[in-house]
């Protein structure tokens, strides 16, 4: 068995390579053409030996004989080791060649702890492994791919690193693809942090009105009569109709009381369809518009205007049925006729929509006159502001509103949660993005009028910050 003996020690000793970190599977390699060769003359020679001995020498011990089959089953499995899975029709390049570790070497398995024998093992991760101790850190089963992920120097299948850590999009609730570079790429709410696939800003996924959430694919969001969409939790809160709203108004009149700008007069508040608001608007000769669509509005000149009598039953596809409108004279008794405001809003955000035209009546009837719509619109969304920091401060209020019952129990459920009380998680976190909403605006009149107008109210006073523009036309600075 000398050539045996001499072939193992030799020819053999590079045939596994060690794995590299970046998770390439590393079994041993293919035996070359040569070393085959090599290996067949090895055994015929031994068994030559043999077969010239045999009767003539006395019998191997059976130590001697378990050695040399051990020897040679070794050699056996480290040469027909299986070659690892080409990519693209071609052999990858061989790593450099390590010695092989005789049988009864003192390598230690990374993950059992004990001796590796001959045969198979795994060299990965600056340690060696027996191929069953090499496992997974999520599944906790064996790794017997050609490549694998690492996270935190832990091992893990591609797919179960995939499910972990592989961002999903919370629109469509998949795996968020990457992009032609084979990067993740996707979008995020600058508020909300809702994360979607880029293709969802172009597919036409339906965006809540209020929140502007995208609608996931397993929620179904409300459609308005007027074709808006209305997340469930918005809709929790939502104020549908005049009656409803009413309450809300008196908050904000005390509101006002409490600045000492009581507004005098009584003035209208309808709640109206998108359409009716865009109609009145046409016909209002003052005032200015936050394109592209108008939410609440000031009216000055006498108009008949379409308000909601009754709020509406949610049917079904979770859509509007049964709006109740009526036609409503405006007439001009003092320098505000009315205030309108789109329904279906969110109390907290139909709040700042009121405040905020609130605060223009209160201008127009004060004499205010020919103001810029920096100043104007700027001075009213500070009011708003104002409102939903203290609407948010107190996290409680004193109005409650009763409301008739409803046909339709999803509808009776939403009318009850709409009213002044403690607020759910959602509706603080609501009234902080109304705030963003304002703070961030990049339009000339609204955002950076706002700006202004609030570093202004901060420095000198809300009091003199007034006086200032009544005087000037301007902000203080």
């Amino acid at each position: 068995m000398g050539w045996l003996s001499k072939f193992f020690k030799g020819a053999t000793n590079s045939r596994i390579s060690r794995g590299q970190y970046s998770g390439r599977y590393p079994y041993t390699d293919e035996p070359s053409e040569s070393e085959m060769e090599d290996l067949d003359r090895a055994i015929a020679l031994s068994l030559s030996e043999q077969d010239q001995h045999k009767g003539k020498e006395p019998i191997e011990t059976t130590h001697q004989m378990e050695e040399d089959e051990m020897l040679a089953k070794a050699l056996q499995e480290s040469l027909n080791a299986e070659s690892p899975p080409r990519e693209n029709g071609q052999t990858p390049p061989t790593p450099p060649r390590q010695p092989v570790i005789p049988p009864n070497g003192n390598r230690i398995c990374a993950g059992c702890k004990t001796p590796i024998g001959p045969g198979r093992f795994l060299s990965c991760m600056d340690s060696v492994w027996h191929p069953d101790c090499f496992c997974c850190d999520a599944c906790d089963k064996p790794i017997s791919d050609y490549e694998f992920s690492m996270h935190e120097d832990h091992p893990y299948h591609k797919n179960c690193y995939r499910e972990l850590y592989h961002p999903k999009c919370d629109v469509c609730k998949d795996f968020i693809p990457t992009n032609s570079n084979g990067l993740i790429e996707y979008r995020a709410h600058p508020f909300w942090m809702q994360k979607y696939c880029p293709s969802h800003e172009d597919d036409e996924t339906p965006r809540c009105c209020s929140c502007e959430r995208l609608e996931p694919k397993d929620v179904k969001y409300i459609t308005l009569d007027d074709g808006r969409k209305l997340c469930l939790e918005c809709l929790n809160s939502a104020i549908m109709d005049n009656d409803e709203c009413q309450p809300l108004y008196i908050d904000i009149q005390e509101f006002y009381e409490g600045l000492n700008m009581k507004v005098e007069q009584q003035i209208p508040l309808l709640l109206v369809e998108r359409q009716a608001l865009n109609e009145a608007m046409e016909g209002e000769k003052v005032g200015h518009h936050h394109l592209p669509e108008t939410r609440g509005l000031c009216l000055s000149e006498e108009q008949i205007v379409r308000t909601i009598l009754k709020r509406p039953v949610i049917g079904p596809g979770n859509t509007i049925i049964e709006m109740m409108t009526r036609p409503h004279r405006l007439v001009r008794r003092c320098e505000v006729t009315a205030i309108l405001i789109i329904f279906g809003l969110p109390r907290l955000l139909t709040g700042s929509i009121l405040a905020h035209e609130m605060m223009h009546a209160w201008l127009r009837l004060k004499g205010f006159r020919a103001l810029s719509p920096e100043v104007e619109e700027g001075i009213c969304q500070v009011l708003a502001h104002m409102w939903l920091e203290s609407e948010i401060t107190s996290g409680s209020s004193s109005t409650t509103i009763t409301h008739t019952a409803s046909t339709s129990a999803s509808t009776s459920s939403s009318s009850t949660s709409s009213k002044k009380g403690p607020k759910s998680d959602f509706e603080k976190k609501l009234g902080e993005f109304c705030k963003n909403q304002i703070e961030t605006d990049t339009s000339a009149a609204y955002g950076d009028g706002f700006r202004v107008g609030n570093k202004a109210v901060t420095k000198y006073g809300l009091r003199a910050t007034l006086d200032h523009i009544k005087l000037t036309g301007s902000f203080p600075y």
